[in-house]
């Protein structure tokens, strides 16, 4: 049986990993072992950070959106309340984006969500923001 070399398979390997660690500072992106630990750490990082993204996103459209509603009268749960209660689906990237670029739209939304809220009148739970309303 003839003798496997395997320097060809190490090579490959180490050309790989150095390959994604390329444009790291220092010795992280020119010898194989430094530079195998950061692009190891480098992916955790980019795993957890795409969960964080999505994360700040909604974040900032539901910032978007309270400011919006707030000048119709509304608080932002009170909003997203009365739509439920319509049986309005949509989504918070498309209500921040409306909010924005088509204030008319958005308006007829916030209408919508004051009917849907009609049942705070019988309750008497209303509070600042629902005077509007009641």
């Amino acid at each position: 049986m003839a003798r496997v070399k395997r320097g060809v398979t190490a090579h490959a390997k180490h050309k790989k990993v150095l390959k994604q660690a390329k444009g790291y500072y220092g010795r992280r992106k020119n010898t194989i072992r430094t530079a195998k630990a950061a692009v190891d750490k480098g992916k955790q990082y980019a795993y957890r950070d795409r969960k964080v993204n999505k994360r700040n996103f909604r974040a900032l459209w539901v910032q978007r959106i309270n400011a919006a509603v707030r000048e119709h009268g509304l608080s932002y749960g009170r909003f997203i309340d009365g739509l439920n209660k319509a049986g309005i689906e949509i989504d918070r990237k498309v209500l921040s984006d409306m909010a924005i670029h088509e204030p008319a739209a958005f308006a007829s939304l916030v209408a919508a969500s004051k009917k849907g809220l009609e049942y705070l009148k019988k309750e008497g739970t209303a509070n600042e923001f629902e005077s509007v309303v009641a």
